[in-house]
């Protein structure tokens, strides 16, 4: 038998060919279908391109209608009541609820919070090669039901809320120099009024401005002892005596805007 009569050579496709060179970086992008331009440069600029356009027409947008300001915060407003802005107002309605605030407001936080947090892994979790929507029911299911509930909770929350009370509570108010060593300010600081008409009497959701009021000592006085008509402010409120209660109707009707 001669020397290599007979023997047969197989190859092993998984053995790598050291005499052929594969380039390291990533495919052509003509290899791929549908694909008619390269990721970089081409097609990023042009995403970039459209974000720079919106960018300069939010920032055209906000300088030409400014936020909205209200008042100076004032810690000693206990009837002031916070509004989020638009895209919280659904967890704010959510948190009016009994099953979701009081003692179950941990609730009120945690359904969120694991749908965001399920929204973040819905990539890793949900790894079909399906990506028409009515070929994967869950995942859509679980999202329009999410569009649904932040869509009614923002409507409820927008029509049940008082935004003519919103405006007037945090309605900026001139500024007035309050001289807070005046015996009628002592007396007010002391009273109840202090609570409803906040530090710098510029009023609340609950009461209105003491500044400015155009009332006479006598009115302002008549008012403490016996309320308003409205009934906004009841009866017997003032607890002093009368030397007190002129020194604060004097103090309250001196106030000018």
């Amino acid at each position: 038998m001669h020397r290599g009569k007979g023997m047969k050579f197989v190859g092993d496709s998984r053995i790598l060919d050291p005499s052929v060179r594969k380039p390291m970086g990533p495919k052509d992008y003509s290899e791929y279908p549908g694909k008619t331009e390269a990721f970089w440069p081409n097609f990023l600029l042009k995403e970039w391109m459209v974000g720079a356009v919106f960018l300069v027409g939010f920032l055209c947008l906000t300088a030409a209608h400014p936020a909205p300001l209200e008042r100076i915060a004032d810690p000693a407003d206990a009837g002031y009541i916070p509004m989020p802005d638009w895209y919280f107002l659904f967890l704010y309605q959510m948190l009016k609820y009994s099953y979701a605030s009081g003692p179950y407001n941990i609730i009120g936080l945690i359904i969120p919070g694991i749908a965001f947090v399920g929204l973040l892994l819905a990539p890793f979790i949900d790894r079909g090669p399906q990506r028409r929507p009515l070929k994967r029911p869950f995942a859509t299911g679980f999202m329009l039901l999410s569009v649904a509930a932040v869509f009614y909770l923002t409507w409820e929350a927008a029509a049940h809320h008082d935004w003519k009370k919103a405006a007037e509570q945090g309605k900026i108010v001139a500024k007035v120099d309050i001289d807070k060593e005046d015996p009628g300010y002592k007396v007010f600081s002391k009273q109840s009024c202090i609570q409803c008409h906040g530090e710098n009497l510029t009023g609340g959701p609950a009461a209105p401005s003491l500044i400015g009021t155009g009332l006479s000592a006598k009115e302002v006085a008549d008012i403490a002892q016996h309320g308003t008509k409205s009934g906004k402010m009841p009866a017997n409120q003032f607890k002093g005596s009368p030397d007190d209660l002129k020194k604060l109707s004097e103090f309250i009707a001196g106030l000018k805007k």
